[in-house]
């Protein structure tokens, strides 16, 4: 997996603020995520803040309030849902990856996607382990990839 990570360069943004909002739900899984993030955060020499929410299910909320602030370029979700015996898992899924694309597109949001959505706890292991998936340092490459577009795109209009 870690191959495919070399197709998505770290953008250079060293005065990029973000804001990682983690589930920590499953907390192995998310402190693997937020070691992943942190080290493309550092590669990229942005700063990186974070905050904690109950569940997947809050962390569209909390990035929609925080965005309200101005203060952040970028914005990471990370969290984790593994499938159980009922629907909680596609309702809690389907509800955040929503709310997370429509703050996205109807507010412009640079939103590094990083909830993982498994079947086995193991999944989730191998997916947010930096030495294996390291989707936390993939979803803060999106983010800062998202934020580098988004001042290309503020110069040209200017």
């Amino acid at each position: 997996m870690k191959k495919d990570l070399e197709k998505f360069p770290v953008a250079s943004l060293p005065d990029a603020r973000l804001l990682m909002v983690i589930s920590p739900y499953y907390k192995g899984v998310a402190d693997m995520l937020q070691r992943g993030a942190e080290a493309a955060a550092e590669e990229a020499q942005a700063t990186l803040d974070r905050v904690f929410v109950p569940g997947a299910f809050e962390v569209p909320g909390a990035i929609a309030l925080a965005a309200k602030t101005g203060l952040y370029d970028g914005f990471l979700a990370l969290g984790c849902v593994v499938r159980g015996e009922t629907s909680h898992y596609d309702y809690v899924c389907g509800e955040s990856a929503r709310g997370l694309m429509d703050l996205t597109i109807r507010d412009g949001l640079s939103i590094g996607y990083g909830i993982l959505t498994v079947e086995t706890l193991a999944q989730a292991e191998e997916r947010a382990d930096p030495a294996r998936g390291d989707k936390g340092g993939e979803t803060a490459r999106a983010a800062l990839a998202m934020a580098a577009l988004k001042r290309r795109f503020a110069e040209v209009a200017r």
